[in-house]
């Protein structure tokens, strides 16, 4: 019975995911839902300038734990409802919090039986990547190569500990947080005109090119210390 009850907050999530894509919620991320529905969403913030910003956070919480595509969308959304820096924060603390919700859902359920049943090689690059969390996650968080749900899940199997993962990803998630909350910001002047907006059209080569710059720099410590171990060899 205990084995089994390590499974349910991963079944819990996964039945929510299930739901979420039934019931076809994610049609109400989009750029026209918000112009059809913005006079209510800012009369509401206005209104509630404390209750907002939790439910905001909240909603960003609960996307992110259930893997939902939108979190751009949801960041965006933010930066229109929500005047900076306060939009970045909300946004920030609401991945963080629904990241660490899907990492330790997967590290309960599974972390400790791939950790006994992977072989040799996978042990030897768990030990590497254990070696060089920190510096790993913070690329991994600044420069999105790969799916924002896939670096919630691969920490958890490789044994990362969860102030290690929070602390890199609050951290890593901000430049682009901010980025897109910022884009956020002059969205209403976009919504009020017949223009067409895409996330495209945020992610400039300038924004890359900082971004991967960021990650670089991340990076350097494990380089160093590959190098310095070769030339000790």
């Amino acid at each position: 019975m205990k084995s089994f009850t390590r499974f349910i907050p991963l079944l819990v999530i996964v039945v929510l995911m299930l739901l979420v894509y039934l019931l076809d919620i994610t049609e109400y991320l989009t750029f026209e839902e918000l112009k059809r529905n913005r006079e209510l969403l800012l009369s509401y913030v206005n209104e509630h300038p404390y209750l907002s910003p939790l439910v905001f956070i909240g909603v960003y919480t609960l996307s992110t734990a259930l893997s939902i595509p939108g979190a751009v969308f949801l960041t965006i959304f933010g930066g229109f409802l929500f005047p900076q820096p306060y939009s970045t924060l909300y946004a920030v603390f609401g991945a963080t919090f629904g990241a660490i919700l899907i990492f330790l859902a997967a590290k309960t359920a599974l972390g400790d039986t791939l950790k006994h049943k992977a072989g040799k090689r996978m042990q030897k690059m768990r030990a590497g990547f254990q070696d060089n969390a920190a510096n790993y996650l913070l690329f991994l968080r600044l420069v999105p190569l790969f799916p924002f749900w896939m670096v919630n899940l691969a920490p958890a199997f490789f044994g990362v500990t969860l102030l290690t993962f929070a602390w890199t990803t609050f951290v890593g998630i901000i430049p682009g947080a901010f980025v897109f909350a910022q884009a956020g910001a002059g969205l209403g002047s976009i919504l009020d005109s017949a223009e067409e907006f895409s996330v495209g059209e945020i992610l400039t080569w300038d924004v890359k090119i900082a971004l991967l710059a960021l990650g670089i720099f991340a990076l350097i410590p494990p380089m160093v210390k590959h190098f310095k171990g070769k030339k000790n060899a």
